[in-house]
């Protein structure tokens, strides 16, 4: 199915923020573009770099819909991971609830814990459906990729889905409730920085228009850099001792690689990227690692599945593990390395991080996303853009001109890093385009 008009009341609705909307949020000139053309495209795909705020786009499409007809509407969101869902949840209801006069119910589709209704079973999922056509309010379901196939088979009729992180959606277990949403739903939306194509017959990819529509929009990097939305990156590599064939790098090692890559950088809130959760804990085990970092007068950090959160040695819940992530983020007087595998590198809103090691390769997508957590704005910047004593582009007068992306380069792979890394810089922030992953076997 090609991308065709919405079949919605919302079709030819004015801009959300003119003078007959109003709303208290103010779009960015690419954020109401892209509303725009979603006002007249009942399906598509939406590339935006990471950072350059595509969730509001969806949000405020949401906030279009629901206030465009008094007949209760069915929107659903989905996300890879059940802390995306829930993070994305917080940020639609606080729009909604300013912007939208109407009641509307939140529900979660997936097995993580949360304040409001949250099943994954069909039969709870069609009697929740069901008293909301009663009732005719409006509901908003937040989902992952792993538990959509659930709403799929409880055979609700959805108004509007939104596919955040769309890569995910060619993934095996995951594309038939995509392609059936596609299908079915009456707008359908694939929001990603990092599209992922296929080149082999019988494996999915965003390229598929017969599912995901065509482009309708795409924002490109240098736009949102000169806007004064995001900083450039810029990429450090120093040239280590190669580790020999068959030889493993030690806690030891890898201690030193990532002290001197903070110290030489002079980095204050660092995220590291390690290969594997087993690298992070030996590191914290077996090496001064911790120490040294206390004496620089550094906090440290990390995240996995199999080991919770962890916060200068001490466990802590998720919630506070991101709630001081977050804080020691906005403190410009707090230095601190946060290490992670995997879980920190897609979507994950994180404030005020200036640079990121890379112990690991990565693919494009993994490479953009990652380098995506450290351009975002400082926060005197964002105040100063505002307020006008910042010119927007003019990243050599920011408090943070770029995002430092750090490859120490101790072995061939990490080489290889280096380059793929510099070849993902090059088509985002030189070439103006999205950096695009294609299967080929």
């Amino acid at each position: 199915m090609s991308t065709q008009p919405a079949q919605d009341p919302c079709v030819g609705y004015s801009c959300i923020n003119n003078e007959t909307e109003q709303t208290l949020i103010k779009l960015r000139p690419h954020q109401q573009s892209a509303l725009d053309k979603l006002a007249v495209a009942g399906r598509g795909t939406v590339l935006v770099p990471t950072g350059g705020g595509k969730t509001l786009i969806a949000i405020m499409d949401a906030v279009r819909l629901f206030n465009a007809s008094t007949e209760a509407r069915t929107v659903v969101v989905v996300a890879p991971r059940i802390l995306l869902a829930s993070q994305l949840c917080e940020e639609f209801l606080e729009v909604l609830k300013e912007e939208v006069p109407q009641q509307i119910i939140p529900a979660h589709i997936h097995s993580g814990d949360t304040s409001h209704f949250s099943t994954t079973k069909v039969e709870e999922i069609q009697c929740f459906e069901g008293m909301m056509q009663t009732a005719n309010l409006h509901r908003i379901y937040f989902t992952t990729y792993h538990s959509l196939p659930r709403l799929a088979a409880a055979g609700i009729s959805v108004d509007t889905i939104y596919f955040d992180e769309a890569h995910n959606s060619v993934q095996k277990h995951f594309y038939p409730a995509t392609k059936y949403f596609s299908e079915t739903a009456k707008r359908c939306y694939f929001f990603t920085a990092t599209p992922k194509h296929s080149n082999v017959f019988g494996k999915p990819g965003m390229n598929d228009v017969s599912v995901y529509g065509n482009v309708i929009v795409n924002v490109a990097a240098p736009q949102l850099v000169q806007g004064g939305f995001i900083v450039p990156p810029r990429i450090v590599t120093r040239e280590l001792p190669l580790i020999k064939k068959g030889e493993r790098t030690t806690a030891d090692r890898d201690c030193e690689y990532v002290i001197q890559s903070i110290r030489e950088n002079k980095a204050e809130k660092v995220l590291v990227c390690a290969k594997a959760v087993s690298q992070i804990t030996r590191l914290v085990a077996d090496s001064d690692f911790a120490d040294i970092l206390s004496n620089l007068g550094y906090s440290y950090m990390y995240i996995a599945a199999s080991t919770g959160a962890v916060i200068d040695g001490k466990k802590v819940d998720r919630e506070t593990f991101f709630n001081t992530l977050n804080a020691w983020g906005k403190d410009n007087s707090k230095k601190f390395v946060v290490l992670h595998h995997s879980i920190l590198s897609e979507g994950i809103n994180v404030s005020g991080l200036e640079a990121v090691v890379f112990l690991r390769d990565m693919d494009y997508i993994g490479i953009s996303q990652t380098i995506g957590r450290v351009i975002r704005l400082h926060k005197d910047d964002a105040a100063g853009l505002r307020s006008g004593a910042i010119t927007p582009g003019d990243v050599e007068n920011y408090t943070k001109s770029f995002g430092l992306v750090i490859v120490p380069m101790y072995s061939k792979s990490q080489q290889a890093a280096a380059r793929k890394i510099q070849n993902v810089v090059d088509i985002i922030f030189r070439d103006g385009e999205a950096a695009v992953s294609t299967i080929k076997r």
